[in-house]
C-alpha cells in the first residue's frame, strides 16, 4: 500500500517534465504533462478506496521517537479526510491544467506557469498527506510563497503590489502558525497527530498569562494555529489580500478558490480532536467565520466587476465554512469546502470566456426584452413563498419520524436543520428572477430544488458525517465544546429566521407591484452602507495608514538610535 505515496508526486513530474521539454517542444510537453496528473487523480480514487475499508496508510522516513530527526520529518499519513481532499485537489488540478494548455499556449511564460500549476498541485496533495505538524506547516509555507509566483505576470504594477500584498499578510498567518507549533511542542512533547490529541486530552494544561489571566494550553495552542487558517482562508480583517490577487490568470484563481483557500478548512479539521478541547476558540471561529460570511456576502454585492464579485463571494463562502467549524459540524464544513470548490473552479473558468466576449462586443450579455416575463407571476412567487415558509415543518418531519433523528438533544441537529432551510431558501430565491421561462417550469423548479437541498444535506448529516467520523461520542463531543448559551443560540436561530421571511416578504411586495414604506432615515443609512461596501469597508486605506504610521515609528526609531535627531 505504500505506492499511495507516489500520488503527491506525481504533478512534480509533471512540473519537471514541462520544464525540462525546452522551448522548441513546449507544446508536446505540455501535453505529455497532463499524464502524470490524470493518473495522480485515478490515484486518489484508488487510495480513497482503500482508506475507506482497510483504515489509514501510514508511510514514515523517520522515528518518531528520536529527537535527531525532528529537523525534517518526513512522512505520509492518509486517512479518509486526507483521501478525500486528494481527489478533489487532483481532480480539479487536472481539469485546470488541461484547460491552462490552450487558454494560455501564446503567453512567453507559458512553460513557467504550466509548472507552477503542477508544483502547486504537488504541493496540496502534500499538505493533506502530512504525517506531522512540521511537515505540514512546511508545505502550508510553500504555498505562501506560489501564491507570490502564481501572479504571473509580475511586470505589471498592481499585479507584483497585490501579490507583495498577498505575501505580507500570509506572513503574518505563518507567524501565528508557527508559534502554535512550537508552544504544541513544548507543552505536548510531539508533534505526530495522534499522539498530540491523546496528550492533550490525557493531561490538561493551564498557561497563566498574566496575574488572574489564565487560559488552557489547548487553547494557546488552536487560537495560534487558528491565525493561520484566518490567513490562508480569508478570513476578516485578514482577507484583503485575496482581492488583490485577482490579476493573476483565470485558470490561477479557479485553482486557488477551489484548493488553497480551503487550506484553513482543512487545517482545523485535520486538527479536530484538539480544537474539541477549546471552546473559546471554536467560538471565536464562530465569531469570524459569521463575521467574514456577512461581510464577504456584503462586499459582493456592491461590485460591479466580475472577478471581484466573485473573489469576495469566495470570501463569504469561506466564512460559512469557518463557521461552521466554529459550531462543531466539521463534517457539514468539509462538505462545503468540496461543493465551494468544485463549483467556484467552474466558474472561474467560464468567467475567462464572458470577460473574452465582453471584450469583444460591449452589448454582451445580451437581453431580448420579448424573453422578459411582462407580468407578475403569482405561481412562481406563490410556490416560492409557500415552500420556503413550510420547510421547516417538513423537515422537522422528515427528520423525526423517517430517519428517528431525535431533535433538540443538541444545538448540532438544529444546526442541520437551520443549513437546509437556509441553503434552499437562497436557491429557491435565486429562481424567482427567471422571466423568460414558464412559471410552471419555475415553480417546478422549485420543488425539485428544495428536495435536492434536503436529500444532500441528511446525506451529509448522516452518511458523510459517519464516512468521516466514524465514532458518534467524537462528534457528540464536537458539538457539546461548541454549544453557545441556549439565550444567545436561540437568538441567533430566531433573528436570521425573521430577517429571511421579512426579505421574502419585502421582495415579493416588490415584485408584485406594491410600495413599501421605507423610513427616511433607514433610505440614507441604505446609501451610505452601500458606498462603504462598494470600497470595501475601506480596510485597503486602513492598513495603508497603518502601514505608512509603523515605517514612521521605526524610522524615527532608527534615527534616534543612530543619533540623527535629538
Amino acid at each position: 500500500m505504500s505506492f499511495v505515496i507516489l500520488v503527491p508526486l506525481l504533478p512534480l513530474l509533471a512540473a519537471i517534465i514541462v520544464v525540462v521539454g525546452g522551448h522548441v517542444s513546449q507544446d508536446r510537453s505540455a501535453k505529455v504533462g497532463i499524464l502524470p496528473i490524470i493518473t495522480a487523480f485515478l490515484g486518489a480514487i484508488v487510495t480513497l478506496a482503500l482508506v475507506s475499508s482497510q483504515g489509514p496508510i501510514s508511510v514514515r522516513f523517520y522515528e518518531p521517537a528520536s529527537v535527531a530527526n525532528f529537523a525534517l520529518p518526513m512522512g505520509f499519513y492518509i486517512d479518509r479526510l486526507s483521501a478525500v481532499m486528494m481527489v478533489l485537489i487532483s481532480g480539479v488540478g487536472m481539469i485546470i491544467y488541461h484547460y491552462s494548455v490552450g487558454y494560455m499556449y501564446q503567453d512567453p511564460a507559458y512553460r513557467r506557469y504550466l509548472a507552477l500549476i503542477g508544483f502547486t498541485t504537488f504541493v496540496l496533495l502534500c499538505m493533506v498527506s502530512s504525517a506531522n505538524l512540521v511537515m505540514l506547516f512546511v508545505f502550508w509555507q510553500l504555498l505562501s510563497y506560489l501564491l507570490y509566483l502564481l501572479a504571473h505576470n509580475l511586470t505589471h504594477a498592481a499585479t507584483l503590489e497585490g501579490a507583495f500584498r498577498t505575501f505580507t499578510l500570509l506572513r503574518v498567518g505563518d507567524v501565528a502558525f508557527l508559534a502554535g507549533i512550537v508552544l504544541a511542542h513544548s507543552l505536548y512533547g510531539t508533534l505526530e497527530f495522534q499522539e498530540l490529541f491523546t496528550r492533550a486530552a490525557d493531561t490538561p494544561i493551564t498557561l497563566s498569562l498574566m496575574p488572574g489571566v489564565e487560559v488552557s494550553g489547548a487553547t494557546a495552542v488552536t487560537l495560534l494555529i487558528f491565525i493561520g487558517a484566518m490567513s490562508k482562508s480569508a478570513q476578516f480583517p485578514l482577507h484583503i489580500w485575496l482581492p488583490r490577487s485577482l490579476y493573476a490568470p483565470t485558470p490561477v484563481h479557479a485553482l486557488l478558490h477551489a484548493g488553497i483557500v480551503n487550506a484553513g478548512g482543512f487545517l482545523i479539521n485535520r486538527l479536530a480532536p484538539l480544537f474539541g478541547l477549546s471552546s473559546t476558540t471554536l467560538h471565536v471561529a464562530f465569531v469570524v467565520g459569521t463575521l467574514t460570511a456577512v461581510l464577504g456576502a456584503t462586499m459582493m454585492l456592491a461590485q460591479n466587476d466580475i472577478k471581484k464579485t466573485l473573489g469576495f463571494s469566495t470570501i463569504g463562502q469561506m466564512g460559512y465554512m469557518i463557521m461552521e467549524c466554529g459550531l462543531g459540524a466539521f463534517s457539514l464544513a468539509v462538505f462545503h469546502l468540496i461543493a465551494h470548490g468544485l463549483f467556484k473552479a467552474t466558474v472561474f473558468l467560464n468567467c475567462g470566456n464572458v470577460i473574452h466576449k465582453a471584450r469583444q462586443d460591449p452589448e454582451f450579455p445580451h437581453a431580448d426584452p420579448r424573453a422578459e416575463e411582462k407580468e407578475f407571476s403569482r405561481l412562481t412567487w406563490f410556490t416560492g413563498f409557500t415552500t420556503t415558509l413550510l420547510i421547516p415543518l417538513l423537515i422537522l418531519l422528515v427528520t423525526h419520524g423517517v430517519l428517528r433523528i431525535p431533535l433538540l438533544e443538541s444545538q448540532g441537529t438544529v444546526i442541520f436543520l437551520f443549513f437546509i432551510w437556509i441553503t434552499s431558501s437562497q436557491a429557491i430565491l435565486t429562481l424567482t428572477r427567471l422571466r423568460a421561462v414558464a412559471s410552471w417550469k419555475v415553480s417546478s423548479a422549485m420543488l425539485l430544488t428544495l428536495l435536492f437541498v434536503v436529500f444532500i444535506y441528511l446525506f451529509a448529516v448522516e452518511s458523510f458525517t459517519a464516512f468521516l467520523y466514524p465514532n458518534p461520542e467524537e462528534v457528540a463531543s464536537y458539538f457539546q465544546a461548541a454549544d453557545l448559551p441556549n439565550w444567545l443560540f436561540d437568538g441567533i436561530v430566531v433573528m436570521a429566521t425573521l430577517l429571511t421571511v421579512l426579505s421574502w416578504s419585502y421582495l415579493y411586495m416588490r415584485a408584485h407591484g406594491q410600495t413599501v414604506w421605507v423610513p427616511g432615515w433607514v433610505e440614507g443609512l441604505r446609501l451610505r452602507l452601500y458606498v462603504l461596501f462598494m470600497n470595501r469597508l475601506y480596510v485597503d486605506e486602513l492598513y495603508q495608514t497603518l502601514g505608512r504610521i509603523v515605517m514612521r515609528v521605526v524610522h524615527r526609531i532608527d534615527k534616534r538610535d543612530a543619533g540623527w535627531s535629538r
